[in-house]
């Protein structure tokens, strides 16, 4: 912990279980990130949301009071919508909500009524849309030949809802990879290309950043494999017995609200 404060030059921040859980902010989050801006550290939220588009996402920052611009918010979808136009992949399976369908700019969505042939199965988190219909319609996509690419919008386990843990996408393409024999190609965290293409979106270095999230998995241990600092926060997802494994944060913090006082320490 003897690294200075010039050794902190970036911040990647975890949105929902760190800036709010649910539709309420985590206190002191707004200030932490007036200080962020007024010291000028270079940032960006970074999301697997899949349930909302990225203006949609702005529209909750301005309901809970604090305001962000576009280029500040990095989701799978803006990830995985760039690597369908460098591979030129177009007719896509969009299993994700409606709304964030918007963000996946051009390309050509087929029908999930109709079992034709696509170049890609996209999977975002659909909640309680799930039921077997729909996993099993988006399984026969897969046996398709020549098979599509699966597409994962994150490899998130679950996340805390205001009444209790919920399922994310990860169960879903577990179950999805082991009745199709494929392997998902993840373009949110934990992947490392997502973290790569987070950096490059601040210009900053991954031995430069710090990672804020409340999942000890998708989060730190995501972002310390791939050379940048994670602190843990205890919100959100959080449980006392993530600390008790084989991952060690660089720090913890009890919230968010705690940076600005953590981080100023580190310079003394």
């Amino acid at each position: 912990m003897g690294d200075n404060k010039a050794a902190h030059n970036g911040l990647l921040i975890d949105l929902d279980g760190v800036i709010y859980q649910g539709g309420r902010l985590v206190a002191g989050a707004i200030d932490t990130l007036d200080w962020i801006r007024q010291q000028q550290i270079p940032h960006l939220f970074v999301t697997n949301t899949t349930s909302r588009s990225r203006d949609d996402l702005l529209e909750k920052f301005k309901a809970l009071g604090f305001s962000a611009g576009v280029d500040e918010i990095m989701t799978p979808v803006v990830a995985a919508s760039q690597w369908l136009e460098d591979h030129n992949l177009h007719r896509v399976a969009l299993f994700v909500p409606a709304p964030t369908q918007r963000d996946f700019g051009d390309v050509d969505a087929v029908s999930l009524d109709h079992e034709t042939a696509v170049d890609a199965v996209v999977i975002g988190d659909l909640g309680e849309a799930w039921d077997f219909q729909l996993l099993n319609r988006a399984f026969r996509f897969l046996m398709q030949e020549p098979r599509p690419e699966l597409i994962a919008l994150g490899m998130t386990r679950y996340w805390r809802s205001d009444d209790g843990l919920q399922l994310d996408v990860a169960p879903f393409i577990k179950a999805l990879e082991h009745a199709a024999s494929c392997e998902a190609l993840v373009v949110g965290k934990p992947a490392r290309a997502f973290f790569s293409a987070s950096l490059a979106s601040i210009d900053c270095k991954a031995d430069h950043a710090l990672m804020i999230g409340d999942d000890i998995v998708g989060d730190i241990d995501a972002a310390q494999k791939c050379g940048i600092r994670g602190i843990q926060v205890r919100t959100g997802k959080f449980r006392e017995a993530d600390l008790d494994g084989e991952i060690k944060p660089f720090a913890v913090l009890d919230s968010i609200a705690d940076l600005p006082a953590w981080w100023q320490h580190q310079a003394i």
